[in-house]
């Protein structure tokens, strides 16, 4: 009787063991993957696209070793640009129609390249800049990167950077970041900060293949960048007629201290690309290492060299959407190989998973294409289709607003309405992409069929993206399909909280307010430094309108430690109202909206994205979604509280 128990222990046994193999030779055969994501660096801007001054060596050799896609896309802006690359589908799908004001969270029921890449046995990591959302449940570390060393909001130097002093030098020195969803203060200038954790990542993955998403924050605004970098490019390397002066030519007047500044900082980049290749060569692993370079948008209006291209960041013509894309996997494929069928960022994910050998899952729907045959150039004959490109101000993507189609030989733009007004006007162009690669020629007079077609081509692509996501209402909890007054009340408070997030980013300067990044709930930041009170913005809200009378849309006040507008507290304002319902157990919709609101109007949502001083302790007030309850509390950083938790 017991050799029975003991026979099928050993089976078990084996049978763990086998498996266990199997998967260590799976997980072995994998490619490593390093994702290298640039801020507002245009595609004229480095040296192996034809800039004769910015010295960037290492990225020109690793473009030189790499397949180059020639035509490759993106959108205007960084966000939309992030969650198109992190997901294979339009942004709009997603939710994210802009970079701030609430507008640039990704909903949680996306799935991410993260979580994809995890789930097939990968160590995934991200160090920079997100910029999907800085709450539960968007953050990077809940999207599938299992370590995250991660700048808030926007960027540095924006409303979501962390309360510490900033160094005399600037924001980019000595930096406060997000590491594993904890403040640590960092030692050094931010993109070798970001650049020495992402080596040491990989230093400490062993045989498990990694992901590394390595996004820098530069060379985006304010071009703080080390004196040794700034001091390379003096007044003479910025001359005019030093560049090529075809196309759109680099203009007379220009800021040759921004230049240098912004040329400094790729420089930078440049450098610690270098360090993270050598680094690859020393622990044996670059053969078996894609790595993807890219940007996520055109450069900034500084003015500069842009290889040629028309318009700049935010614009949907070429020097707003074209990019550099280079992929090296040495083992794989053949370097030099220059890839001329349209790409975009959308791509990325489902040919990243082809070469990994990682399944979809069922449920992900891919708006991108696998470009593994054209890189390996087994493509054969690659079909035709039209990729679109749109970016606007507002909380609602505008049919025909600010928006491009793309054919591999074909391109309608239409310019007007980036801004946050628009009058409807627009103003078709076309251009022969084949003969006219710098968009020299409007042909849209001349070729009236040909808009007409890639025009209802655009509306198939609009009304599909944006079908499955109503913008003017907060999204549900995944899984909640409840309907009812309750949803017609949240909307109603959404818009509140929208207006309201409007008008403190009007009281602080239009600095930017990113999503879910406010200095704290209670307290905010003035544009020139300090705090400012709630009474003292709202007395700033009503010399501005000329109004003595306090506003039906009132700011909340500061109050106990419960959080403004908590039950008993004074602050009873429509946060009170709503945390009322929501301790009352009116559903997850009101839960939900809480959460979507306080993130939209700049404040933190689920997590505050900063702490505040509350009997002198930095505090941190959470409203976390449930199944059937919502949990409030505050965690003190000197003494932790138990969770109040409010069934329903």
């Amino acid at each position: 009787m017991r050799t029975i128990p003991v026979f099928f222990l050993a089976l078990l046994v084996s049978l763990s063991l086998l498996a266990s193999f199997a998967l260590a030779a799976d997980t072995a055969a994998k490619p490593n993957v390093i994702v290298i994501l640039t801020d507002d660096q245009g595609f004229g801007e480095l040296g192996a696209t034809g800039n004769p001054v910015i010295r960037t060596p290492h990225i020109d050799r690793l473009a030189g070793q790499s397949v180059a896609l020639t035509q490759f896309h993106v959108m205007p802006v960084c966000s939309p640009t992030r969650a198109c690359l992190m997901t294979g589908r339009y942004n709009y799908r997603t939710g994210v129609v802009d970079t701030f004001l609430g507008r640039s969270l990704m909903h949680p029921d996306e799935t991410t390249l993260a979580q994809m890449l995890a789930s097939g046995g990968y160590r995934t990591g991200i160090f920079g800049k997100w910029h999907l959302g800085d709450n539960y449940p968007m953050r990077a570390m809940d999207k599938g990167f299992q370590e995250s060393l991660v700048l808030s909001g926007g960027g540095l130097a924006q409303p979501g950077d962390s309360p510490d002093p900033v160094d005399e030098r600037g924001a980019y020195f000595n930096a406060t970041l997000r590491h594993n969803g904890q403040w640590v203060k960092t030692q050094g200038y931010v993109s070798d900060v970001i650049t020495d954790a992402a080596i040491q990542f990989i230093q400490q993955a062993g045989d498990q293949p990694f992901f590394v998403y390595l996004p820098f924050n530069c060379p985006h605004s304010p071009h703080q960048v080390p004196d040794e970098y700034r001091q390379r490019h003096g007044e003479q390397d910025f001359a005019a007629d030093k560049f090529p002066q075809t196309g759109h030519p680099m203009a007379a007047s220009h800021d040759p201290d921004v230049l240098g500044r912004v040329y400094g900082m790729i420089e930078n980049i440049d450098d610690n690309v270098g360090r993270l290749l050598a680094k690859l060569d020393e622990f044996q692993l670059a053969d078996n290492t894609i790595v993807v370079f890219l940007s996520d948008n055109g450069c900034q209006q500084h003015r500069g060299y842009n290889a040629g291209l028309q318009g700049w960041k935010g614009t949907p013509w070429e020097g707003g959407i074209h990019q550099f894309c280079f992929v090296r996997w040495p083992a794989q494929l053949p370097a030099g190989r220059q890839v001329d069928r349209i790409a975009a960022h959308i791509d990325l994910a489902p040919t990243l998973l082809d070469l990994c050998g990682v399944p979809k899952p069922p449920r992900v729907q891919f708006d991108g294409l696998s470009l593994a045959p054209l890189l390996r150039g087994q493509a054969g004959a690659w079909p035709d289709r039209v990729l679109c490109f749109q970016w606007h101000r507002g909380d609602v993507p505008g049919r025909y607003r600010a928006f491009a189609a793309r054919r591999q030989d074909w391109k309608l733009v239409q310019p007007l309405g980036v801004g946050d007004k628009w009058d409807g006007k627009t103003q078709f162009q076309l251009y022969d992409m084949a003969h006219d690669p710098l968009e020299m020629h409007d042909l849209a007079a001349q070729e009236p069929d040909r808009v007409a077609q890639l025009k209802a081509q655009y509306d198939a692509w609009f009304s599909d993206v944006t079908g499955a996501r109503d913008y003017h209402v907060p999204a549900d909890l995944p899984g909640n399909t409840a309907r009812g007054p309750r949803v017609a009340d949240a909307a109603r408070l959404a818009r509140s909280g929208r207006q309201l997030g409007t008008e403190r980013h009007r009281l602080l300067g239009g600095a930017g307010r990113s999503a879910g990044a406010i200095r704290s709930p209670l307290s905010f930041c003035a544009p020139g430094g300090g705090r400012r009170s709630h009474a003292d913005l709202r007395r700033r809200r009503r010399a501005a309108s000329g109004d003595s009378r306090r506003s039906r849309l009132r700011l909340p006040r500061r109050s106990s430690p419960r959080g403004p507008g908590a039950p008993g507290s004074r602050g009873q304002g429509r946060d009170g109202r709503l945390r009322s319902a929501i301790r009352r157990g009116q559903g997850r919709e009101l839960a939900w909206l809480w959460y979507r609101m306080t993130a939209a109007r700049g404040r933190s949502g689920m997590v505050t994205s900063k702490p505040s001083r509350i009997n002198s302790r930095p505090t941190r007030c959470c409203v976390r979604p449930l199944s059937k309850s919502v949990s409030v509390y505050c965690a003190s950083a000197s003494k932790p509280r138990s969770a109040k938790r409010a069934d329903s």
